[in-house]
């Protein structure tokens, strides 16, 4: 069975740093496009950026300068800075994992809460 298991977050002062890590256990044969989403209150979950097994990275122009994400394999890392209380959220990892059974769809971890304190 396949599951995502994030690590990091927490509570942070305006201007500081966070990292957040995502690694895919379980069974699986491949992972794909593994990448992080966020969701605050009252608001659509939206995208924060996403990287494929080539390392090739997509992201928002919000986040540019400010959040880099990495990958290692089935792990993947989002380091924030500079942060703001607008980047307060839940934040969602997800990966496109494909299993040895030849299925392959979306995976989501549980979230983890990041709060900016002003």
């Amino acid at each position: 069975q396949v599951q995502l298991v994030e690590t990091g977050g927490g509570l942070v002062q305006a201007g500081g740093s966070l990292e957040l890590s995502c690694a895919v256990s379980g069974s699986f044969f491949r992972v794909n496009v593994m990448g992080y989403y966020r969701q605050a209150p009252g608001k659509q979950r939206e995208l924060v950026a996403t990287i494929t097994s080539g390392g090739t990275t997509n992201s928002g122009d919000s986040w540019k300068g400010r959040f880099f994400i990495s990958r290692d394999r089935s792990t993947v890392l989002l380091r924030m800075s500079s942060l703001t209380p607008e980047d307060t959220a839940i934040y969602y990892c997800s990966a496109d994992v494909e299993t040895p059974m030849a299925s392959r769809r979306d995976y989501w971890g549980q979230g983890t809460q990041v709060t900016v304190s002003s």
